[in-house]
């Protein structure tokens, strides 16, 4: 070995690391507790029923006006059904679902998509209302699968991690 080996060096900059004393942190002082008399305060004399403030029923408050139910939320539909779409989920655009309502003479139909470049599979002809609701149905059984999907592996990744710490492997 020559003098300037690296790991001669990293060995001892280690060992001179362990060499030092353990830095104990002082305690901050702290304030001194105040001493509280261990009897309770004297009692105060009791006054008469009387004496004390009438305990009827208060005038009634002034009554607001009736509280009106708010309406119903409105659910707006596109105004167009051509155009419409929806994206599926998933980690990358490549594999990636997407749904497009388009219209072709007064008929409505829906290219479902796998990534950005395939070809469409066309779903039709329908009514307007049919193709989007087919849009909604199909994304909304996409993100259902997707979700089980990744429940179903991080599940596995939980009883394979049981599994290695079983076996006493870390």
């Amino acid at each position: 070995m020559s003098q300037n080996d690296p790991t001669d060096n990293a060995l001892a900059a280690i060992a001179s690391i362990l060499d030092q004393p353990p830095v104990i942190p002082r305690e901050r002082e702290r304030p001194a507790v105040e001493e509280v008399s261990a009897t309770p305060p004297p009692l105060e004399e009791f006054q008469p029923i009387e004496a004390l403030p009438s305990l009827a029923v208060p005038p009634p408050l002034e009554t607001a006006a009736p509280i009106e139910a708010a309406p119903p939320p409105e659910v707006f539909l596109p105004f167009e059904a051509d155009g419409y779409s929806k994206v599926g989920p998933g980690p990358m655009a490549a594999i990636r679902f997407k749904w497009t309502v388009r219209e072709d003479d007064g008929e409505y139909y829906v290219d479902e998509t796998i990534g950005e470049n395939s070809t469409p599979i066309v779903s039709g002809p329908m009514n307007k209302d049919a193709a989007i609701q087919l849009v909604d149905d199909r994304e909304a059984a996409a993100r259902r699968r997707f979700e089980q999907l990744k429940s179903e592996m991080t599940g596995r990744a939980a009883v394979a991690n049981l599994v290695r710490k079983d076996n006493g492997e870390a």
